[in-house]
């Protein structure tokens, strides 16, 4: 019997009247993820493409994978690093201990957000939400390495139930899920998100890795410049485009982020006006801060240090959140960049901004989207009255 068959045959049980109808919610959404749904609409007029949110989800997922793998590698290159046996640790070693430091993130992520969904969701009477597919895996790969499940957890939890639940779900929500969880941790617990112990993994895992000693501190490039330190004296340029460098999990490397992103772009899930409006953005206030010796870093540094590529790739692109009008696009993403370099030099305690400037693009998006309809209208208006004078 196939799949499809097995399916058809149990689904009378999760109906209203089947033994199994508190759990329809989940069963729907465990179909629907795995099929098409074949239901149509019954009324009104509908335009349907086609491809849908389930398999949205699923792209941006794969495009995730190569900054994810490539995290979980420099995880583990950077305790062997640190404990100085990386000559002698194989590719394996190093990778393995990289996968078993994140793999529980990763399931914490998707056990506390998924299951609060369907809990909402049978609760509600609703379908299950598809939009946890991706901010589960993206909340792990920005946050550091050394930090707590327990809080972890703590911050997956306040991110769906306050930036997305009670906003209706996915689709209505005004914030980026991701970046609510990172700011729940980064001003609930600045001690795990910042400083110099936390960006590389100290404890060994079943024989894999080393145990670093007491009081080991590893900075990451911005925060060396934050305490006045040169940026490449430890890291070079090469390490910081190939992801070499201690930093969040899966934010480190720009090519694999370039991958991920050209996928995006490939499939058309993501803008390319969002993404390109934020490097431009960033570009311009990283070349007048390098100009009015405000900043140290040049533009290329800017770009490839910290989350400010994947934020502009993976997270200011979020349909939901972001603007829904083509100008609206360009204005959203530039406000983004420019505003992530701005918070990285004129606030010294704070080397890294990409996550307040795509949370107050978020909060901007719907009024630049009404500023750019009125627009519309205006000159609709004008062009209406001419040709009536």
């Amino acid at each position: 019997m196939s799949l499809r068959k097995y399916l058809d045959n149990i689904k009378p049980q999760f109906e209203p009247e089947g033994k199994l109808h508190a759990l329809r919610s989940l069963f729907d959404g465990f179909e629907t993820f795995l099929y098409v749904p074949n239901t149509t609409a019954k009324s009104g007029t509908n335009i349907h493409d086609a491809i849908d949110s389930k398999r949205i989800m699923s792209m941006v997922v794969i495009a995730l994978m190569p900054a994810l793998l490539f995290g979980m590698y420099n995880v583990g290159y950077q305790n062997y690093l640190a404990a100085g046996t990386l000559a002698e640790a194989s590719f394996c070693e190093i990778f393995g201990f990289g996968f078993l430091a994140v793999l529980p993130k990763i399931l914490v992520s998707y056990i506390v957000g998924l299951g609060i969904e369907f809990a909402w969701a049978q609760w509600k009477g609703e379908e299950i939400q598809e939009g946890y597919l991706v901010s589960g895996i993206i909340i792990p790969m920005i946050v550091p390495v050394g930090c707590p499940l327990w809080m972890l957890a703590l911050a997956c939890a306040f991110a769906v139930i306050f930036a997305k639940e009670i906003f209706g779900g996915t689709g209505m929500n005004i914030f980026n899920v991701a970046i609510a969880a990172r700011m729940f941790l980064f001003f609930s617990y600045p001690s795990v998100m910042t400083g110099d112990t936390v960006w590389v993994a100290q404890e060994s895992i079943l024989g894999l890795g080393n145990t670093l000693p007491d009081g080991f501190t590893a900075a990451t490039p911005l925060g060396l410049v934050a305490q006045g330190a040169g940026a490449f004296e430890t890291s070079s340029m090469c390490d910081a485009i190939c992801g070499f460098i201690p930093g969040s999990i899966g934010e480190t490397s720009v090519i694999a982020i370039a991958i991920g992103g050209a996928f995006l772009l490939l499939t058309g899930i993501a803008s390319w006006r969002v993404m390109l409006s934020v490097f431009c953005g960033g570009a311009l206030m990283a070349f007048v801060f390098n100009q009015t010796g405000s900043s140290s870093l040049g533009v290329s540094q800017h770009l490839v240090l910290g989350g400010f590529a994947f934020g502009a790739v993976f997270m200011a692109t979020d349909p939901v959140t972001s603007c829904r009008t083509l100008p609206g696009q360009w204005v959203y993403g530039f406000i983004i960049g420019a505003l992530a370099i701005i918070v990285r030099v004129m606030n010294p305690g704070y080397p890294e901004g990409m996550m307040l400037a795509i949370f107050f693009g978020n909060m901007v998006a719907p009024l630049i989207d009404w500023c750019v309809v009125e627009q519309n209208i205006s000159r609709r208006a004008k062009r209406v009255k001419k040709t009536t004078d």
